[in-house]
Order: C-alpha cells, then structure tokens, then sequence
C-alpha cells in the first residue's frame, strides 16, 4: 500500500524558515515528478513548485528566491525549504507525486506565517 506521509510545518514570523518533507512508502513504485502546492484561506489551490524526471524544478513567481525544492536519489521523497517567509504564504500545503498509475497528494500541513 502506498502513503505519502508529509511533515514539518507550523507557525512562524515573517522573515523566517520552515522546512517542509513529504516521503513516499511503498515498494516498486517509480515517480515522475513530485511537488508542492497550497491553499490558502478562501482562494484556490494553487502551484508552488515541482520537481521532475531528470531534477528539472519549477516555481511560482511568488516563491522564486525565497523556497527551494529538492528530492533523494530514489525520487520517493520531496521537500520544500522555505525562506524569508512572508504572511501570504500562510496556507495549507500539499505534497503530490505523480506515479506511473497514480496521483498521490499529501494530507496537508499548516504554515502560518505572522507578521
């Protein structure tokens, strides 16, 4: 059975860090990209930042400097370091992994970022 089991996360000032992981269980499973993407409160789920085959990355103009994203070598866990945190970024944020089969998506953490 396959999970995607996310952590990291919670509550802090604008200016600061968070480091956000996100693992993926599960045997034979072979990935194709992996990214995070975030709700905030009333607004739509929208993209941060993904990784894909061959380490190519992307990001949402309103994250390019301050968030980086990364994963292992076996391409099943992905994270997103989060610097210079301003308040717009407070939401909920979900990993998703795409499989050969499948689309996986995190169960959500909270960030919450106070100015």
């Amino acid at each position: 059975q396959v999970q995607l089991v996310e952590s990291g996360g919670g509550a802090v000032q604008a200016g600061g860090s968070l480091l956000l992981s996100c693992v993926l269980s599960g045997n034979n499973v072979v990935t194709h990209n992996l990214g995070w993407y975030r709700q905030a409160p009333g607004k739509q789920l929208e993209f941060v930042a993904l990784v894909a085959e061959g380490g190519r990355t992307n990001y949402a103009d309103s994250v390019k400097g301050r968030f980086t994203i990364s994963s292992d070598n076996a391409k099943t866990a992905v994270y997103l370091q989060m610097n210079n945190l301003k308040p717009e970024d407070t939401a909920l944020y979900y990993c998703r992994v795409i499989t050969t089969a499948v689309v996986y998506w995190g169960q959500g953490l909270q960030v919450t970022v106070s100015s």
